[in-house]
């Protein structure tokens, strides 16, 4: 999951992913300016968080707990 240390949202998706028992690597767009490009380049240009990326690449932006979990198949 791509984030900031400050947004609710993220902190908000995370405790879905947690409360699902779906492990979630997070990395704060903030500390690394390649995932900061990659979130820009996935959203207009925009840095929105949270963005999650599937294994297949794809991503969703501020998804909710429950579309992580549809689209990841559980």
């Amino acid at each position: 999951m791509y984030s900031t240390t400050w947004c609710g949202y993220c902190k908000n998706l995370s405790r879905q992913l947690t409360s699902l028992k779906i492990p979630v690597h997070v990395i704060d767009i903030e500390q690394d300016p390649a995932a900061a490009q990659f979130v820009e380049q996935v959203n207009g240009g925009n840095q929105t968080v949270p963005v999650i990326q599937f294994p297949d690449g794809t991503t969703l932006t501020n998804p909710s707990g429950a579309e992580v979990k549809a689209r990841l198949g559980l």
